[in-house]
């Protein structure tokens, strides 16, 4: 394309630093890539002002609008082409010499002493300098829309200094030329630009290509309705976001135009080993233009682990972490998402239940969490939290548990936090008919607390803590023991295993009849005194003065056959073998209760070889 002769215009930007470009590399070094999605964006920007004249004025252009990106490497060029709205020589003068230029102080004095995450190219209209972060130079060839209009030719190298004259353009649109630095020829790779691209521009709504092949999507899924999305085309459409994921547990397409603009799809990912439920998933786009996969101030904080993408119009596409952190619209975001999973959470549990049932091992802990932390959450999905249970129903909600209970122990929950170490008690109570409920996660502790702060009638009750009148005998504890001085079965056995205790050992001891005879005994530990000192333990208090006694139980169980020889052990004057087997059955409960030691276990151990010796002599 031959040049017109024209007068050239050099003159020099007006700025009192000098020195912007090499700030501009230095500082935004590690984000260099991002030029590209500046750029094209620009690209999109203009081709939409252009479709908007189009239709406001009825100029009745119909062309195809596409970005063109193209290399040369024998001259070391990446050209990035547009057919939108163009520029005239004053619109250069103005937009490009003098707009970006007028806010570079400021972005300097807000920026010199910012972390480089927060330093975000564009924040202050510096988006088509980024092109000086890889080129040593950079020509804009411009024709605008307007009839009459002549061509502009820009060029600058870097410095403040620039040239500016006519040029014969015959094509409408812009055309950015970079000439790449000696250190940034990867730019100039198919494979590196289409991995960028990717990245950045996948779902832009003009046809991008790079060397004349087509490489994003217009028509991103979260553009269409709902009502015309399939849920193969959804799981489809996570495959495409994360290759190598396994299929979504369910997902929320998002379509809000009120009281703020924001469009999407979420997922929640089906949780593996490798999933990382710290960091943020999300992709944030600005006009399906990508911004960022670190936005974890949009997500509410127990909905982390959330993916998908997110395209919030109304956000600037240069956003920094503390614009984020800030912004009144990023609160109303986190507020909206909060509210849409929880109703997605009742919707799955009303429509069914068998489905719903499926996921919750994978959901409850953040659906936990959520009702700790959000009241709206709590009074939405309160009534469709499911509880592991011992009953027929695998898994019950805190109503039907509660329906169930009426009879039995109204208002008491039942529960466990270790089926293998509690596996004693779970089978006396399954024995006597008790739906006893599983809450064997970190959360369920606070959780609890929380259920009964809620509902002060409620009251959970762990197993291993105090024994239930409906697996008690009644009236066999006294039970008198023939030829033993008229003392009752229960004093005797009392001494007997008071006896025993190991010195400062605080633990005391209870004689009843069970309904279930199969364990000689069991210990127990009052829920009030275990949950203080769990929270003391919790918040590193344990040494402060704050610690709590025990306050643990021996339960001997008088209808166990082995306690019932005890006494008879004692009046026939075997009162060694008596005590081997006491401490025998105390140590039986301690196994059953917390586990033993090292120096606990080889002492049982070697008892339990005792014990067999004895039988084997009989």
């Amino acid at each position: 394309m031959a040049k017109k002769k024209s007068t050239v215009e050099k003159g020099a930007i007006s700025i009192h630093t000098e020195n912007i470009f090499p700030i501009i590399k230095k500082w935004l070094y590690s984000d260099k890539e991002i030029f590209l999605r500046e750029l094209v964006s620009n690209g999109v920007d203009a081709i939409h002002k252009l479709q908007h004249i189009n239709l406001v004025e009825g100029l009745k252009i119909s062309d195809e609008y596409k970005i063109d990106i193209t290399l040369n490497k024998e001259a070391g060029t990446l050209s990035i082409i547009d057919n939108g709205i163009g520029m005239t020589m004053d619109e250069v003068r103005n937009y490009i010499n003098q707009i970006a230029f007028s806010s570079a102080e400021e972005f300097l004095e807000k920026y010199k002493t910012d972390d480089k995450e927060n330093q975000i190219i564009g924040h202050f209209g510096l988006g088509f300098y980024s092109s000086f972060m890889v080129a040593s130079k950079v020509e804009i060839k411009t024709l605008s829309y307007q009839k009459e209009a002549k061509g502009a030719h820009w060029v600058c190298d870097g410095s403040t200094s620039y040239e500016l004259e006519e040029f014969d353009k015959k094509e409408r649109g812009t055309e950015i030329i970079l000439h790449l630095s000696d250190d940034e020829k990867e730019f100039l790779e198919v494979s590196r630009l289409r991995g960028v691209l990717t990245k950045y521009c996948n779902f832009l709504p003009v046809s991008i290509t790079l060397e004349g092949e087509v490489v994003n999507d217009r028509n991103p899924l979260w553009t269409k309705s709902p009502s015309e999305v399939t849920d193969e085309e959804y799981k489809e459409f996570y495959k495409k976001l994360y290759p190598f994921s396994e299929e979504p547990l369910f997902w929320i397409h998002l379509n809000i135009d009120f009281p703020f603009n924001l469009k999407g799809i979420v997922y929640f990912p089906r949780l593996t080993n490798e999933f990382d439920v710290t960091k943020s998933h999300i992709k944030l786009f600005c006009n399906q233009v990508f911004v960022s996969d670190n936005c974890p101030e949009l997500i509410p904080e127990f909905l982390t682990p959330l993916q998908g993408c997110l395209d919030a119009p109304d956000l600037p596409l240069n956003v920094s972490r503390s614009y984020l952190q800030n912004e009144p619209q990023v609160r109303k975001i986190n507020e909206v998402l909060s509210s849409r999973v929880a109703a997605k959470i009742v919707d799955l549990s009303k429509k069914d239940k068998e489905a719903y049932t499926a996921i919750w091992d994978d959901i409850h802990t953040f659906v936990k969490y959520g009702i700790l932390r959000d009241e709206k959450f709590y009074d939405k999905v309160k009534d469709h939290v499911l509880y592991r249970s011992t009953g027929e129903m695998r898994h019950t909600t805190l109503n039907d548990y509660l329906e169930r209970a009426k009879a039995t122990h109204e208002n008491t929950i039942y529960y466990a936090n270790d089926e293998a170490g509690q596996s004693t008690y779970l089978k006396i109570f399954k024995g006597q008919g008790n739906e006893v409920v599983i809450l064997d996660h970190m959360i369920d502790n606070h959780f609890v607390s929380f259920l009964e702060m809620k509902n002060n009638t409620l009251k959970f009750q762990r197993v291993d803590a105090d024994l239930t009148q409906n697996i008690l005998e009644e009236g066999k504890s006294a039970e008198q023991v023939e030829g033993s001085d008229e003392k009752s079965r229960s004093d005797q056995m009392k001494l007997l295993f008071e006896g025993r205790l190991k010195e400062k050992e605080q633990l005391t001891i209870r004689v009843e009849s069970l309904k279930d005879a199969s364990v000689p005994a069991m210990i127990l530990l009052s829920e009030q005194s275990r949950r203080f000192k769990e929270m003391t333990k919790m918040m590193g208090q344990s040494g402060m003065g704050m610690e709590m006694p025990d306050e643990q139980t021996l339960v001997v169980n008088l209808a166990n056959p082995v306690i019932k020889n005890l006494a008879d052990l004692q009046t026939s004057g075997k009162t060694a073998d008596a005590e081997v087997i006491a401490d025998q059955v105390c140590d039986l409960a301690r196994l059953a209760h917390q586990g033993f030691s090292r120096e606990q276990m080889e002492t049982f151990l070697e008892r339990s070889n005792k014990i067999l010796e004895m039988v084997g002599k009989e």
